[in-house]
């Protein structure tokens, strides 16, 4: 069976009730998140042998995330136990026109503050096939953006696939060092890069005349946006695009594209009405992806598996996705009514 490891910070999350204001209520629901340990619990739930690399404190609070990974079917054995906190996020969910909106308090956290040569890479990659880092990562601070490249560059010496999902997060690129510095570096030791438009333009300063703000995205607009990464990066062997188009905060249009390096693939278009929560939908494009593309018979198939695992995502709440092959694949079948199945 393949192995596949993933690399990056999981957050306390701190959320209020339902589509509430932040303190609306003196109320903030406690669950666990972040992009690659998202992946992780996927690609856990989807029957592979999921593994996740992090640095989280040795207490209570670090105990319990642990555990939630573990509950998940995840090998937490290549946690390194040390720092003062874990990070946090909050997370006002948003509602008809209002956008949700998201607080950082990420400073000083266990990763943040973790140093090369924490994390023993041999012994993380160890049967191994596939290895899966993120933009949010190297944001964090210039300790874990160096940590985050002797990561990709250890997967890319040990013969590992590499995924990197760009990620762009604004609010964290504060410590000196703009993104497309250190992601144009980073990117250099993937093989799969998974992006939207904004990812692309931030992340990497590649960027073409897109209108995201009409509510209708035209495909073929991404193709030349495709090229240009996979010219601009030739170790990389395929790029896939996400394409949202937001209507309000509980309508989108999503689809996706895959450039595989020979083939431009343009997936299903789902119309996703009432959202129950939008956060970690990229996070199971890219571990449907990654599924896809090791389990599947063709990256065609692995494209329609990846946009409707995140078409699902965003009918469940927190961070993880709680979903499963068979489910995915009945929707890329067509089963999309919603109909109790008794």
């Amino acid at each position: 069976m393949a192995r596949y490891v993933t690399f990056g910070e999981i957050m306390l999350r701190l959320k209020p009730p339902g589509v509430e204001r932040f303190f609306q209520s003196p109320l903030l629901e406690a669950t666990f998140g972040g992009g690659e340990a998202n992946v992780a619990t996927a690609l856990a739930r989807f029957g592979c042998d999921s593994a996740f690399v992090s640095v989280i404190p040795a207490n209570a609070v670090g105990d319990a995330c642990a555990a939630e990974l573990r509950r998940h079917g995840i090998d937490t054995r290549l946690l390194v136990r040390k720092g003062g906190r874990l990070g946090i996020y909050f997370l006002e969910q948003g509602a008809n026109q209002r956008p949700s909106v998201v607080i950082y308090d990420r400073t000083g956290s266990a990763i943040a503050e973790a140093r090369r040569g924490d994390i023993d890479w041999d012994a993380a990659f160890e049967g191994a096939s596939w290895f899966h880092i993120t933009g949010i990562t190297p944001a964090i601070s210039q300790s874990a953006a160096e940590l985050s490249l002797e990561a990709v560059r250890a997967a890319q010496a040990k013969g590992l696939t590499v995924s990197c999902d760009l990620n762009y997060r604004k609010n964290l690129w504060k410590y000196g060092r703009n993104a497309p510095e250190v992601m144009g570096e980073l990117i250099k030791s993937a093989d799969l890069a998974i992006a939207n438009e904004e990812d692309c333009q931030k992340a990497l300063g590649i960027s073409i005349a897109i209108d995201v703000e009409s509510g209708k995205l035209r495909p073929e607009q991404y193709r030349k946006l495709a090229e240009q990464v996979l010219a601009t990066y030739p170790n990389l062997k395929q790029i896939a695009i996400t394409l949202r188009e937001s209507n309000s905060a509980n309508d989108n249009g999503w689809s996706a594209v895959l450039h595989t390096g020979k083939d431009f693939l343009v997936s299903r278009r789902y119309a996703i009405a009432d959202i129950v929560d939008r956060v970690g939908t990229g996070d199971t494009f890219a571990a449907g992806l990654i599924y896809g593309l090791t389990n599947l018979a063709s990256p065609g198939e692995a494209l329609e598996f990846a946009v409707a695992a995140s078409c699902l995502k965003h009918s469940i709440c927190g961070d993880l996705p709680l979903l499963s092959v068979a489910e995915v694949k009945a929707l890329v079948g067509g089963s999309g009514s919603g109909r109790v199945q008794r």
